[in-house]
């Protein structure tokens, strides 16, 4: 194909998806909508139990802080009309070998190895998604458990502490200008990732990819490379997150990440991302995280049990995903 006509088409395939994704743009308020309702909701309800105290808010965002981070890779996987279910065991794999060499040898050697563990996984997603032509629903769902047991193995089941001050003040326990560094990392993460995903050409190449698969190949998308580039992005997130919670509790267990996929996907679904591709939103995903963390605190100060949480869970992204099923068939 003609290089000028490769990049005309290239071009005309990302502006389509930004008309598209302006005109969506209303439909969107919904969750910045819901987001103050639920609050004030909740701060009425829960008026007795200190909701609304600033220091309670303040426990919901750092909480909420690993589900941010990894909300901004989902986002970039759902837009190509992938899924990446390895997240959570990720989380723990990541964080369980930073811990293991944070210990051995110094805080570089810590930092490097975790992030790097979520590039392999996330690059080897990729590969096989896009060399073997495998569903990435199978081929996340089968290192999920490869990475799970891994985490178990490496470790004997046992927990790794983190005793390192600037490791853990880094990635948990610190602050800069007074600010937790728990609050620094997503925000980070959510400008990087927005400004990425609405305003550079690999963005416009993700939603060009999940809008039409088949339309941005023949633009002259390097779709396959797309597809690992997402994937990559999501374990290296996952790895991130792994080492918040690293920091945060002073030490790494296989069990980090376990429940954490289903929180992920239901942030980012609320958040406005179309679980089929074409769609998302960077600051949907932040605020969605927000709303599962409201409603996690809201029912913890109710005195709800762990399996009632996650009932009201497992609620929301049912209800997300109806709402999103109904505007594709629409």
């Amino acid at each position: 194909m003609n290089p000028d006509v490769a990049a005309r088409d290239t071009a005309s395939a990302a502006a389509r998806v930004r008309r598209r994704m302006r005109a969506a743009e209303p439909s969107s308020y919904f969750v910045y909508l819901a987001f103050l309702l639920i609050l004030a909701a909740m701060g009425i309800a829960l008026s007795g139990e200190g909701f609304l105290q600033p220091q309670n808010l303040l426990n919901i965002a750092l909480q909420t802080a690993p589900i941010t981070v990894m909300a901004v890779g989902t986002v970039f996987v759902l837009s190509t009309g992938q899924i990446d279910l390895s997240i959570g065991s990720v989380v723990a794999l990541s964080a369980l070998v930073s811990a293991t060499q944070l210990r051995e040898h110094g805080i570089v050697a810590g930092i490097g190895a975790g992030l790097l563990t979520g590039i392999v996984v996330g690059a080897i997603n990729g590969l096989l998604v896009t060399k073997l032509r495998l569903p990435s629903f199978l081929v996340t769902l089968g290192m999920m458990g490869l990475v799970t047991g891994l985490a178990q193995r490496i470790t004997q089941l046992q927990a790794v502490p983190s005793t390192d001050v600037y490791f853990n003040g880094l990635f948990g326990s610190g602050s800069l200008a007074g600010v937790s560094t728990l609050i620094l990392w997503p925000a980070a993460a959510v400008m990087v990732g927005h400004f990425l995903y609405r305003h550079s050409r690999p963005g416009a190449h993700v939603l060009a990819t999940g809008d039409n698969v088949a339309a941005a190949r023949v633009s002259g998308i390097k779709v396959d490379r797309i597809k690992i580039g997402v994937l990559l992005a999501s374990g290296l997130c996952a790895a991130l997150a792994g080492m918040l919670y690293t920091g945060r509790l002073h030490g790494a267990t296989y069990t980090l990440g376990s429940s954490d996929l289903l929180t992920v996907i239901a942030a980012v679904v609320v958040g406005g991302t179309r679980l089929f591709g074409g769609r998302g939103s960077i600051l949907g995903a932040l605020i969605g995280s927000l709303i599962l963390g409201m409603l996690n605190n809201g029912l913890i100060l109710a005195g709800l049990s762990d399996s009632e949480q996650q009932i009201a869970r497992g609620l929301i992204i049912l209800i997300a995903v109806a709402l999103t099923l109904r505007e594709a068939k629409s």
